[in-house]
């Protein structure tokens, strides 16, 4: 299998147009079958690595996903994720502000649920829905009780990008990579699966009637994405944005760029050194001789 995950990193400084950008890509399977047998490398290689992390412990990974409605983050994190062992994977969905979060800064619930060393924690949304839903609808930010010296349309969203940017820089500084992916649905794509939740009783469930009243404002939510991908990725923690009308193919892409994220960090198992190797050998003897 051969991903150039680069191709879907949104460099430092460039301005991202998404009209411009594919939402779907040959893909890398042949067959179905394929894909099973890829996915399974790909979970069994992220499983020995996040092993490894866990032993090193001195690294943690933050992934964060971040899409429209429909565009499959359940999937790729339900599929990428399947064979990492539970005690070293943490997942976190961020839905409405509760009454405590809104009594503070809009980093501050998402910062309790950062993954600890030789984890890795995965946002279901983020703290980027301040500056994606939020700029969508402004009005949320009434109840956000700021003064309203800060509510100036010109000043707050790229304030929060650099606070975000600053965030982001800090985790690093601290042993945190972050990983940002945007699954690029293309509106098309989106209909199709919401006609399928509706046909499908099983899927009722995953489809509100906000959901359509979100998909009015999708050029909005473009505009949104595009600034805020624009503004907020960097060297240190790039976004990469992964075609998602083929659901089968965004997940081997994103299993990918995790995989090469794990080779830019030095991990090495615990070693055990002359004395403790002693002790164990003694321990082995006693064990044999029970």
């Amino acid at each position: 299998m051969n991903i150039k995950t680069s191709e879907f990193k949104v460099p430092e400084g460039i301005a991202v147009d998404l009209s411009k950008l594919p939402t779907q890509v040959e893909p890398v399977y042949r067959s179905k079958k394929e894909y099973k047998e890829l996915l399974a490398e790909q979970v069994a290689a992220l499983s020995a690595q996040q092993q490894l992390q866990y032993a090193d412990n001195s690294h943690s990974l933050l992934l964060i996903f971040q899409a429209m409605d429909a565009a499959g983050k359940d999937g790729v994190i339900k599929h990428v994720m399947s064979g990492v062992n539970p005690q070293g994977c943490q997942v976190f969905s961020f839905k409405h502000p509760s009454a405590q979060e809104l009594d503070h800064d809009f980093l501050w619930r998402t910062t309790q649920c950062l993954p600890e060393r030789g984890r890795i924690g995965i946002f279901n949304r983020s703290y980027y829905e301040e500056v994606l839903i939020v700029r969508v609808h402004p009005e949320i930010l009434k109840n956000q009780k700021l003064p309203d010296s800060l509510l100036n349309d010109d000043a707050i969203w790229p304030n929060r990008y650099k606070s975000i940017v600053d965030f982001e820089q800090h985790m690093h500084r601290n042993g945190t990579k972050v990983i940002k992916f945007f699954l690029h649905l293309s509106k098309d794509e989106q209909r199709k699966r919401f006609i399928d939740r509706i046909d499908q009783p099983e899927k009722n469930w995953k489809f509100t009637v906000s959901d359509i009243n979100e998909r009015k404002h999708w050029t909005q939510y473009m505009k949104a994405y595009e600034s805020c991908l624009t503004a907020t990725s960097t060297k240190e923690a790039p976004w990469y944005v992964v075609p998602a009308d083929d659901k089968k193919n965004a997940r081997l892409i994103v299993s990918q760029i995790i995989l090469d994220a794990y080779k830019d960090m030095d991990m090495k198992y615990p070693e055990t050194d002359e004395e403790r190797r002693q002790e164990l050998l003694s321990i082995r003897e006693q064990l044999i001789n029970d």
